[in-house]
């Protein structure tokens, strides 16, 4: 593509360190959509006859069917699919293939192929998004009235229905859809039309381009067009932020399923067992999913990396952009669908989670809140039930069978009827009714809004 200049033949260590085609090759089906594009404004301007227009559509459709049947050879002489698929046009249809490059560069053309492939990613992984969030939804909804303790420090803090935990996960990968759509956003901007660096000589239509290829709008700076990445960048932030919530949702999967909580059970489908120890039955796909996001985290690093000390506008430094992000965002949606039909299969076991709830010391706050109510300052109550905490601990008994007059003793406001009222989970559950508080009735509201949501 560039032997006017060059009198020898490129080394073929030259040709195998620069080939990107093993990894570019998964863009054919937006580089032949961006390249008819191009040609039917080609023809549009008069660059093109209609003759020369039909035979570079015709042998475009031609190579992407034979791309997608697997027949198609690839070589890595020629470095990259967008070269792969223009000299075999021109070795089909001859000359006509030869214009097909006018008035565009691979700078622009590369930069268009990324948006469009990394556009349609946006969709699969907000589709995959929604259905792990539908999965969850479901759960909660199958134990709507299960309670287990919530923790902090991993230490049990207060009870909480089960279903109100799956709805934090929900919130959370609600924001990562929208932080995907968000960068669905900011690639919809068409470079094409921008060339190497300054566009060119031979004025085409672009707003009409961009209309045919689906972009709201057009780039307004050529230098910025081919040299952004920016929207690859964004992409991996947020696929790394919604691998920190998988991650996070799987270590809460993999503590409730061993033996020491015993609160989830996974499908058999979904756990596997040892090589040595026939007991054994293991949340694999929760701690594939923990370590997977360290890739994640890793892709969005490097690209960050390589993008930083470059001149404007393009690099080839630039073409190592497209590996991490495919990498991720494989990683990414097989993950979103094994944890959906994970999910999906999983089964609370409900006697469990009530046994670990129904500590008394899980309640100890509201004792705190009881001595409130009567006039006592929060400081003064937190440190009067602290105490009785100590004592509790101290005769080995729980919280809530400490006698009569060692409540007393502590506080006037704490009599019989007050403290045995205390106790009682389903009504501490009830009072919890703040919005965004885990009561049955805030719950269910919850769970019916989700449903609808993502119906």
């Amino acid at each position: 593509m560039w032997k006017g200049r060059f009198q020898q033949e490129a080394s073929d260590l030259l040709k195998s360190y620069g080939q990107s085609v093993t990894t570019d090759w998964r863009l054919f089906r937006e580089d032949i959509r961006g390249s008819i594009a191009h040609a039917r404004a080609l023809a549009a301007a008069g660059l093109l006859t209609p003759g020369e227009f039909l035979q570079i559509e015709s042998g475009l459709r031609g190579i992407e069917a034979e791309i997608a049947a697997g027949t198609f050879a690839f070589s890595e002489d020629l470095e990259d699919v967008h070269m792969n698929i223009e000299a075999e046009l021109t070795r089909r249809i001859g000359p006509a293939g030869a214009k097909l490059h006018s008035a565009r560069s691979r700078n622009d053309q590369v930069a268009l192929d990324f948006r469009l492939h990394l556009r349609g990613n946006c969709g699969e992984i907000r589709a995959g998004i929604r259905r792990l969030q539908r999965a969850l939804v479901e759960l909660g909804s199958r134990h709507a009235s299960a309670v287990l303790p919530g923790y902090t420090h991993l230490q049990r803090a207060q009870p909480v229905l089960f279903a109100h935990h799956l709805l934090a996960y929900v919130e959370m990968l609600d924001r990562d859809a929208g932080r995907i759509a968000d960068c669905a956003g900011r690639m919809d901007a068409m470079p094409l039309g921008s060339g190497a660096i300054a566009g060119s000589t031979l004025v085409l239509d672009r707003e009409s381009v961009a209309r045919e290829l689906g972009f709201s709008r057009v780039t307004t700076n050529s230098m910025d067009a081919v040299a952004d990445r920016d929207f690859a960048c964004e992409l991996l932030a947020a696929l790394a932020i919604l691998g920190m919530h998988i991650s996070r949702l799987s270590e809460d999967i993999i503590l409730w399923a061993s033996a020491e909580f015993g609160f989830l059970e996974l499908s058999d489908r979904h756990t596997t067992g040892s090589s040595l120890m026939p007991q054994k039955k293991n949340p694999d796909i929760a701690e594939l999913a923990r370590g997977k996001t360290g890739r994640l985290y890793g892709n969005l690093i490097a690209l960050l990396t390589t993008m930083k000390g470059l001149p404007l506008t393009y690099n080839r430094d630039m073409q190592e952009d497209k590996e991490g992000v495919f990498d991720s965002v494989d990683t990414v949606r097989d993950t979103l669908a094994i944890f959906a039909e994970m999910i999906s299969a999983a089964h609370l076991r409900e006697d469990r989670a009530l046994a670990a709830a129904s500590d008394p010391l899980l309640l100890a706050t509201d004792l705190a809140d009881r001595l409130v109510e009567g006039g006592v300052p929060f400081r003064k109550a937190h440190e009067i039930i602290g105490g009785l905490v100590a004592l509790a601990a101290g005769r080995g008994v729980p919280l809530n069978q400490l006698d009569s007059a060692d409540f007393l003793a502590a506080s006037p406001v704490l009599t019989p009827s007050v403290v045995r009222a205390n106790f009682e989970l389903q009504s501490a559950l009830t009072a919890r009714k703040a919005t965004g508080a885990p009561s049955p009735e805030n719950v269910a509201r919850e769970l019916a809004r989700w449903s609808r949501q993502l119906s």
